[in-house]
């Protein structure tokens, strides 16, 4: 529960949940619901991966925030995670996430990236932990539960990937996604170096 005054418009930006920010808290809220807990949370997501705004504000773990709290994340979030935009047909408001789902989503306007096209980038970069750096250089990157493996823009290198028939995607909030081959991987012949940032910048063995 959150401290302050005031009713559910009325409370702080801070919790006292370990001092991390409300929004931060109603970030990660409305990530796991958008992204993997819809369905065991009782929440009707449509095939298009919208939840309206209103169901998702009753459930008992939203039930302290407003529709004010959910713009104001959507509006600064950084990343742009969420897409929130009116029913075509009622007016409604509805959100849903921008890519990281572990659920099914039919159609989440994804923009194909075409091999030798201006937006096509010539490298992508993947971050992860150092402890998994073994078996991804064995076995590769792995969407493993998510639809989609997440990447980033890199340095210029080869679009090998792209002429072997994996496909890539745009999502609205400009992060690089593919479901990888027929197993759902990137296979490490497609690493063209690995790069470990911390403590000191330095390059990894391929095998």
């Amino acid at each position: 529960m959150d401290s302050g005054r005031g009713g559910r418009g009325g409370r702080g930006r801070r919790g006292n949940r370990g001092g991390e920010d409300r929004d931060v808290r109603l970030s990660k809220s409305m990530s796991y619901a958008l992204r993997h807990g819809a369905n065991q949370m009782g929440l009707q997501m449509g095939t298009d991966g919208f939840v309206f705004v209103e169901e998702l504000l009753a459930h008992p773990q939203f039930r302290s925030y407003s529709l004010e709290d959910v713009e104001r994340v959507v509006a600064t979030n950084d990343k742009q995670r969420f897409k929130l935009l009116p029913h075509p047909e009622d007016g409604r408001l509805q959100i849903r996430a921008s890519q990281g789902h572990s659920v099914q989503v039919m159609d989440l306007e994804l923009k194909p990236v075409i091999a030798g096209s201006s937006d096509c980038p010539a490298e992508a970069v993947h971050g992860s932990y150092l402890r998994n750096w073994s078996s991804i250089q064995e076995q590769g990157l792995s969407r493993m539960k998510r639809t989609h493996i997440h990447l980033a823009l890199g340095l210029p290198g080869e679009k090998a990937v792209i002429s072997d028939g994996i496909e890539f995607f745009w999502s609205d909030n400009g992060v690089l996604l593919t479901a990888g081959d027929a197993e759902g991987k990137l296979l490490p012949k497609y690493f063209s170096r690995a790069l470990r940032l911390r403590p000191t910048r330095s390059i990894l063995p391929l095998q």
